[in-house]
């Protein structure tokens, strides 16, 4: 996750934070009310419960957004496989080298002790 997406991610979970201080506020009005001496009125009631329900529903819908974008799968996104193998490749040249040059080495020696 880039830092400009977990910004943004962080500022969702933060209003969805938000939104459920507000459920939790709607909540306790429809409990003031339906505890009211002279009994609860329909409309309030009605109204906080709507706005109750479909705050709900968007909280989670964006935490199961958030949730997911989370966990994607992203299986080569750290993988170093290219990376190892290369150097391998390459320590097996340096090795193919080192056995060229010392060959070449015990032949410039040869020649030198005939000579």
């Amino acid at each position: 996750m880039d830092p400009q997406n977990q910004t943004t991610s962080l500022q969702r979970l933060e209003n969805v934070e938000k939104r459920i201080v507000r459920v939790l506020e709607l909540a306790g009005g429809i409990m003031d009310e339906m505890a009211n001496p002279s009994g609860p009125r329909k409309e309030l009631v009605n109204n906080h419960c709507s706005e109750f329900m479909q705050s709900v529903k968007e909280i989670q819908m964006t935490l199961r957004d958030e949730i997911k974008s989370a966990c994607e799968y992203r299986p080569f996104e750290k993988c170093d496989y290219v990376p190892r193998i290369s150097n391998e490749i390459c320590c097996k040249k340096l090795e193919y080298v080192i056995a060229q040059l010392d060959e070449m080495k015990q032949t410039i020696e040869g020649y030198e002790n005939a000579a």
